[in-house]
């Protein structure tokens, strides 16, 4: 039978991304509309194809992308990112890019009270992949004894050696700026997943404040609500000013 134009495009596409790094990204539609010599409605028809497989996505603001299996983390319980990525099988690293200990920022000073922080921060990888940038603060006399290397091998919860409390976890919306696309390898401009996570010693005293920046095609957040008054609004939703 004689193959339809986007259905020939279809094809080659599998084959060109089949064995592709999850995360790559791919031409525009008019790249590839220049590449294959076909409308862009036509390569638009190829790439649906191709997504209905499961082996491309895309997003707003990002454009079509190789899919994969995303990075998923619980909002259930405190724990630390390296912890769920090696719960589905990945194998998680984190590369610490800056080590510092520093004025405190006038946000961070309000949450965690300290004039002087530490300051980590470092690049989480799934499989060789990055997916997020982590921005650590704590106070500098809570971290006084810590090395570059300590925090690259272990979680700060494990290095602070406190009783924990919790945290209050606030997720929104961003673009990716200059530095973070170079640091996930993703185009300048593109969504980003952005979490603070504040955390609190057994008295409730804050004593870590971080900022997550995910890769928003790489990412989900998962949250199991317990059984409660029945409501089409989402848990801890708020209106932001």
């Amino acid at each position: 039978m004689r193959r339809i134009r986007y259905q020939e495009i279809a094809d080659a596409l599998r084959a060109r991304y089949r064995d592709a790094p999850v995360g790559s990204m791919l031409p525009s539609e008019s790249e590839m509309s220049a590449e294959f010599e076909a409308s862009r409605v036509t390569i638009r028809r190829a790439l649906e194809l191709v997504r209905e497989d499961g082996l491309v996505a895309a997003r707003q603001g990002f454009g079509w992308y190789v899919a994969g299996e995303p990075v998923r983390q619980s909002l259930t319980a405190l724990g630390t990112i390296e912890s769920q990525v090696e719960g589905v099988g990945k194998i998680s690293e984190r590369k610490i890019e800056e080590f510092a200990f520093e004025a405190s920022p006038d946000r961070v000073r309000k949450i965690l009270g300290a004039e002087q922080v530490l300051r980590v921060k470092r690049v989480n990888l799934a499989d060789g992949e990055p997916f997020a940038v982590v921005t650590v603060w704590c106070p500098a006399d809570r971290g006084a004894h810590l090395s570059r290397r300590d925090v690259e091998r272990r979680p700060f919860y494990e290095l602070l050696d406190i009783e924990l409390k919790g945290a209050t976890q606030t997720i929104g919306a961003d673009l990716a700026d200059a530095e973070v696309a170079k640091l996930l390898d993703v185009p300048q401009g593109a969504p980003l997943l952005r979490c603070q996570r504040v955390t609190t010693d057994a008295t409730g005293t804050p004593v870590l404040m971080s900022e997550h920046l995910f890769s928003a095609h790489r990412t989900e957040f998962v949250v199991d609500l317990p059984q409660a008054e029945p409501s089409m609004t989402p848990s801890g939703l708020r209106i932001v000013d």
